[in-house]
């Protein structure tokens, strides 16, 4: 009984000791670097995070015109938004000397990042008798092997400044890949796997998590039969929307300091299906 009193009173005197806790980051004044974040689900997490007060890196490949509107929109919130252009092309060799290129042109921009959301990724069904390796060798470049080396880069300025987190936009799928999208849900396992071992390799000072997202937003060309049978796979049976993943970011940076290697799944339930 009295080790069990010593146990409980050394415990208590942890949560009571200031230096073993630590607060949950606050985005006002800190710098936010978002990937794809021009249009679709990286536009709302953007503007989500600007509204709290952070700075924002947009990061676009093609989409300027959507790139330079979004700027204006975050300016409007009071806050900075820097725009950064790069194409990471997978038929280019030395991915990790393009994602240091980048990384040098945002740091023209910027002193700091706090924050990278790896949210880029491409998507296109690929049927299982026509997947070529071209068609492989592009989704694991651009949804997996630029999100390890982007981390990689601002990881170990975020290890050394002593603060930092990583979000990695996932997928349900990753964990039950359908027929069509073999190579995009393979992608998509594999960065909830660099997750788990990019918070081994930066912790303890930076925290990294992924996000899999369900039916949030219709895939590009997608037909109206295609969007309902999507909407039907989930617990749900609808679609859940980009302000639903925006939040599960803003509450991984802010609400949370106590998480690492985790994915949290905002799915409607799909996964379970």
């Amino acid at each position: 009984m009295a080790s069990m009193v010593r146990w409980v009173e050394q415990g208590l005197t942890l949560l009571a000791d200031p230096g073993m806790m630590r607060p949950t980051m606050n985005l006002r004044g800190k710098t936010v670097l978002i990937t794809g974040a021009a249009k679709r689900l990286g536009r709302e997490i953007a503007l989500t995070l600007a509204g709290r007060g952070a700075d924002i890196v947009v990061h676009y490949s093609r989409s300027f015109k959507e790139a330079e509107t979004l700027g204006k929109e975050i300016r409007c919130l009071g806050v900075q938004a820097h725009l950064v252009q790069a194409d990471f092309n997978p038929m280019r060799a030395g991915i990790s000397k393009q994602v240091r290129d980048f990384a040098k042109k945002v740091f023209r921009k910027t002193s700091s990042v706090e924050v990278l959301i790896n949210n880029a990724a491409i998507f296109y069904p690929t049927p299982f008798e026509t997947i070529s390796e071209k068609d492989w060798d592009a989704f694991m470049t651009i949804n997996l092997k630029v999100p390890f080396f982007l981390a990689q880069v601002f990881g170990l300025r975020m290890q050394n400044q002593k603060e930092g987190k990583i979000i990695n936009l996932a997928d349900w799928t990753g964990e039950r890949p359908p027929l069509r999208f073999i190579p995009y849900a393979v992608s998509k396992a594999g960065l909830v796997s660099v997750t788990k071992g990019l918070a081994k390799a930066l912790a303890p000072h930076v925290q990294v998590l992924s996000i899999a997202p369900g039916p949030i937003l219709p895939a590009e060309g997608a037909t109206m039969k295609e969007q309902k049978l999507a909407a039907e796979k989930s617990l749900l049976k609808r679609y859940g929307n980009t302000k639903d993943i925006a939040n599960a970011v803003r509450f991984l940076i802010e609400d949370s300091d106590f998480m690492t290697g985790s994915t949290l799944y905002v799915d409607g339930g799909a996964s379970l299906v």
